[in-house]
């Protein structure tokens, strides 16, 4: 799977999923200080699933109509344990779901998912 990890996922969560042979590239290495628009506009380029913790990507994706057919992964979790959230992220990213194309959003104990949109025709 190929991913754009915004600079707010846990470096355990980069190298867990680079070790199971994913293409990961982290913005915290590579994008440090980027605005959310260019991260956004970065994932579409190469076709990456993007995964946050930043609510802002909802908004850019649905109401400023900024289309991908990439696929966004919204992480909310608590907080209050990141080996545990880690642990979470991992699990849920291990499942076999198809991201692309969608808005995901996985909490602690539910995945959610909606089309994103192919055109701001379609917000």
């Amino acid at each position: 799977m190929r991913y754009l990890a915004n600079e707010n996922m846990p470096g355990s969560v980069v190298r867990m999923l680079r070790s199971q042979g994913n293409d990961v590239l982290w913005a915290a290495e590579s994008m440090r200080g980027e605005s959310d628009v260019a991260i956004l506009s970065q994932a579409k380029a190469d076709a990456r699933i993007l995964l946050t913790c930043d609510k802002d990507f909802g908004e850019l994706v649905y109401r400023s109509g900024l289309p991908t057919t990439s696929g966004v992964i919204l992480f909310r979790l608590r907080g209050d344990s990141p080996a545990r959230d880690a642990t979470r992220m991992i699990a849920a990213l291990c499942e076999p779901r198809s991201w692309a194309g969608h808005f995901s959003v996985i909490d602690e104990d539910r995945i959610r998912m909606r089309p994103l949109p192919t055109s701001p025709a379609d917000l």
